[in-house]
């Protein structure tokens, strides 16, 4: 192959590959006098890695931030068993027309909420200093507050919490703009409950 024959297929590939070099360094500034991805430090620093996030990423992680399941797996619900579902759906079916009626009647205070639902044969849930449990089924409490602009709002409303089972719970929640009531397994650190972010 002649000289000028090698020349004229080379040069397309030295063209296209700087092209691609331009193109993949777009955007970075760099000091003058120094390659993309050369370290600005001093050299004979250690620095960690500036890769940034971790290339572990776990699957089904929402975001895809590493670890993501494992940070949040204290706000995921155990599991039910098919028949205490079941049950759990039984009870949040008789829950839920009494939260309905008190929506409706925008009475939504957790003393109101707890007697409705009493009357229903529920019984107070009891818990020794040391989180064991000492009886009842039923928790009703005010809404959780959360931080908004300078400090913390607590809301107006209830929320609601049925053990019908060890993994088996019925939670709801009423306030002024709606109400809801759903079944769930049990939260390992809150119970019924879910937990807050923030852990």
């Amino acid at each position: 192959m002649s000289t000028s024959m090698l020349a004229h297929r080379v040069r397309p590939a030295a063209v296209a590959l700087a092209a691609v070099a331009a193109l993949t360094s777009c955007g970075d500034l760099h000091a003058p006098g120094t390659t993309p991805g050369a370290s600005s430090r001093p050299s004979g620093t250690s620095s960690p890695s500036a890769s940034g996030a971790s290339p572990y990423v776990e699957p089904g992680a929402g975001d895809g931030a590493p670890h993501h399941n494992e940070n949040n797996a204290y706000r995921r619900a155990g599991e039910m068993a098919p028949a205490h579902a079941a049950d759990a759906e039984r009870e949040a079916a008789r829950i839920r027309p009494v939260l309905k009626r008190l929506w409706e009647q925008r009475k939504w205070n957790p003393e109101t909420v707890r007697t409705a639902l009493l009357r229903l044969g529920y019984e107070e849930e009891r818990v020794a200093q040391d989180g064991k449990r000492l009886g009842g089924t039923l928790t009703v409490t005010g809404l959780p507050s959360h931080w908004e602009g300078d400090g913390p709002v607590t809301p107006e409303g209830s929320r609601v919490a049925l053990r019908v089972h060890d993994d088996a719970c019925v939670t709801a929640f009423l306030q002024q703009s709606n109400f809801a009531v759903s079944t769930n397994g049990p939260y390992p650190e809150t119970g019924c409950f879910q937990p807050p972010y923030g852990h």
